[in-house]
């Protein structure tokens, strides 16, 4: 696959319509994609251990990037929980990785979602989107035949666009297909 394209796509499409739409009167105005980070919260990790090392070798085959457990930061013991227990796994992507990985999501995972109308259009109020993903399965990275456990994860695009309706204009642009109002 060729990873420039989406990048190529960024600075020869996608730049001359924002600034058109939003009145740049320089390139660098406009917002950019800054890194996508995964996320996966894994508290049913506390009881098992091997939930984690599976997540981690997940997320790395989906990302090509290896991933990194997320530590707990306080005892908790009504979930028996104490300070530095592996909790979840997360992986940040910038540069061609991202781009990487946002052509495959756009392309090939999300279209994999059964019933898939669009995803929700609500920004953070600073330009950056998070998604939810109920299951892992949608990435052809994953062999559905070694699953055990279907994992959820949380995907955030930080842009550097200052308002919602830039950040919205670009991850419109890239190809997100954001729910119709």
């Amino acid at each position: 696959m060729n990873t420039a394209s989406l990048k190529q796509d960024y600075k020869e499409r996608i730049v001359p319509i924002l600034m058109k739409e939003f009145s740049y009167t320089s390139v660098m105005q406009a917002p950019k994609l800054e890194k996508i980070v995964l996320n996966q919260g894994l508290g049913i990790a506390v009881a098992d251990k091997k939930i984690i090392e599976v997540a981690i070798n997940e997320m790395t085959a989906i990302t090509g990037q290896k991933a990194v457990a997320t530590v707990s930061k306080k005892d908790i013991s009504n979930f028996k929980l104490r300070k530095k227990m592996p909790v979840g796994v997360r992986v940040t992507l910038r540069g061609e990785r991202m781009y990487e990985f946002l052509e495959r999501l756009i392309r090939v995972a999300l279209p994999r979602i059964r019933d898939f109308k669009g995803i929700e259009n609500k920004l953070d109020g600073r330009g950056n989107y998070t998604m939810g993903i109920e299951e892992q399965i949608i990435f052809p990275e994953i062999n559905i035949d070694t699953i055990n456990r279907l994992l959820g994860m949380n995907i955030t695009f930080v842009t550097t666009a200052n308002t919602d309706e830039e950040g919205y204009a670009l991850l419109r642009e890239f190809g997100l297909p954001f729910k119709k109002n």
